[in-house]
């Protein structure tokens, strides 16, 4: 979850990589991921859709016992606002979701008003 995300797990991001436009999303879902390389496109194994990753610089280091890095991916499920926006988070937001305005390399990155969506801003 973005709350439990650490400074020093995200410190070796040297960018971030959109894979659509994140000025019409009101949230991305963050997470951690285990991935074999430290800048490429990294596969997507969850419901709903891939909408960006971290890319880590060279002094990022590998896990000793699997190999892999720890980057930070951005994503979406199905049921999220920008898919079905009366739905379940027409109002609030996913623990894990930001905003992804407020989302750089190496720092976690907010909900605001506008991930998090209070009620009267919805009925608005």
């Amino acid at each position: 979850m973005s709350s439990l995300l650490s400074d020093d797990e995200i410190h070796h991001e040297v960018d971030l990589v959109w894979l659509e436009d994140v000025t019409e999303l009101d949230y991305v879902r963050q997470s951690l991921d285990r991935l074999l390389n430290r800048r490429g496109k990294p596969p997507y194994h969850r419901d709903g859709r891939l909408v960006g990753y971290a890319r880590l610089g060279p002094q990022a280091r590998s896990s000793r016992s699997s190999g892999t890095f720890r980057r930070r991916v951005f994503w979406l499920l199905p049921h999220d606002r920008d898919t079905v926006p009366d739905g379940l988070y027409a109002t609030g937001a996913p623990a894990e979701a930001v905003d992804p305005t407020t989302l750089s390399a190496g720092s976690r990155g907010r909900k605001t008003n506008r991930s998090e969506r209070p009620a009267q801003a919805a009925e608005a």
